[in-house]
Formats: structure tokens, sequence, C-alpha cells
């Protein structure tokens, strides 16, 4: 199944998911201009990815466009905008320059999202493979990714993307009134970080692989025995959807 991406080279390639996937032959690379005709997770889209989606993506695969959100006006969509187009709903990023940070997924988890949602898995499990944190992916999202499989339309995605949003502002809120009660309320740097979204009027996913950090390929090339993070002030709860949110302490 074709698997593309147009890359702009807004961040370190050896820290692109992107490059990775090309350099194992998993990718290909597109030229501005050059039309695809797949399913492309694109920040000027005008819809979200959903089931309905499927077909195309069964006869013409999945792209990206790798750019950076800080660095859009450099982009020239008008080359390689299509109406194939699409945003992506609400999810976690588990890659490690972002691990636990909503709206925040690489190009790597932006292709997997797209085939988990529209019904092939197999082939965004593939892509994850090849990347040691790319289990955590599915562990994180696996509720969501299951119930946006769920969906008819992008219509129905939204829907169930803006109740969960609001199911976890609820529980957060609730949380907030029983620390006050306890006096053990403060100001954290955390401030819960599933709601830090700077598209949030939009409320769909950001991705890209720009965003800067310690992570690098070459650590993970020479780290294998590694987790991608010590997990000593990260806290994993699993909710009744069997998402895991993630907390940093």
């Amino acid at each position: 199944m074709p698997v593309a991406m147009w890359d702009f080279k807004h961040c370190d390639p050896k820290r692109c998911s992107g490059v990775k996937l090309a350099r194992c032959d998993m990718l290909k690379t597109l030229k501005l201009g050059q039309r695809f005709r797949g399913i492309v997770a694109s920040p000027v889209g005008e819809k979200a990815v959903s089931p309905a989606d499927r077909k195309i993506v069964e006869l013409y695969g999945a792209g990206v466009v790798d750019c950076s959100w800080a660095r859009l006006d450099e982009v020239p969509f008008a080359k390689i905008r299509g109406p194939t187009d699409r945003l992506l709903p609400y999810l976690v990023a588990t890659n490690p320059v972002n691990y636990g940070k909503p709206w925040k997924l690489n190009c790597a988890e932006a292709l997997a999202a797209i085939f988990y949602i529209t019904g092939f898995p197999e082939h965004g499990e593939a892509l994850l493979s090849k990347f040691k944190w790319g289990h955590a992916f599915k562990k994180v999202n696996g509720g969501l990714l299951s119930r946006y499989a769920k969906c008819k339309d992008s219509t129905d995605v939204v829907a169930v993307q803006n109740e969960y949003l609001a199911q976890l502002e609820e529980d957060e809120r609730l949380k907030q009134e029983e620390a006050a009660k306890k006096g053990d309320l403060n100001d954290s740097d955390d401030d819960d970080l599933l709601f830090k979204n700077n598209n949030r009027e939009n409320a769909f996913t950001a991705f890209d692989d720009s965003t800067e950090g310690e992570y690098s390929e070459e650590e993970e090339e020479t780290e294998e025995d590694e987790e991608e993070t010590d997990g000593s002030d990260i806290e994993e709860i699993q909710d009744k959807l069997g998402n895991t949110h993630i907390h940093h302490h």
C-alpha cells in the first residue's frame, strides 16, 4: 500500500520519523508539485479522516505533509493541496520528543493513525514497528482509535472527539474541585497536558517532527536496550475507554 510524504525539511533529519521510514523503504518522498491520490494528513485539510476514507486508502494509500506548525506560511500548499487532505482528530503522542503530549504526533504516528482509523491497523503497526517506542502509540490511544474506526464519517469522528474532550475536561474539573476541598490545589507546570492544545479552536491534531528535544535516531540506534523514558516522572492511568492517560509529575 503506497505511503508518501512531502518533506519541507523543517526538522532535524536525524529526528524525523518520516525520513527514517524512507530509509527503510516504507515511504516515498514526494517532490513539490507531485500529486498523491491517497488520503493525506495535512494542516489544510477541511475534514477529519474517517472510515469513509477506507476505499481511497485501500486503492491509493496514505500520505503526510511534514512541516512545522510554526512555519506554515512558508509552505506552498497550493502546489500540493488536494481533495483528499485530512485533519487528524485528538490523539496523544508517544514519540520520545513529545511523549505524553496531545496533538503533537510525528509523521509516523500521523500515518499510522490514518491506517488505524480507516480499518488497516496492520499497516499502521508495520510503520510503528520501525521505532522502539512504536508499540506505545496503540497502548495509549487504543480506546479512541477503536471508537474513531467505528464511526461512519468525518462528522461522527468529530462528535466522538468532542465528547471525549468534554469528558476529560469534566474529569479534570472534578479533580480540581476535590483537590481544592482537601487544600491540595496548586499551580503546576503540567497544568494537565490534556488541555494544552494551541489549535484548540479547531481541536485537531498537529503533527510534525520539528519540536526541539533531546532525542535523535542516533540515540535510538545506540541505546536499543533502554526505554524511551525512565518513567520516573510519568503516571499512566487507564480510563474506561481503554485509553492510557499520561500525567507528568
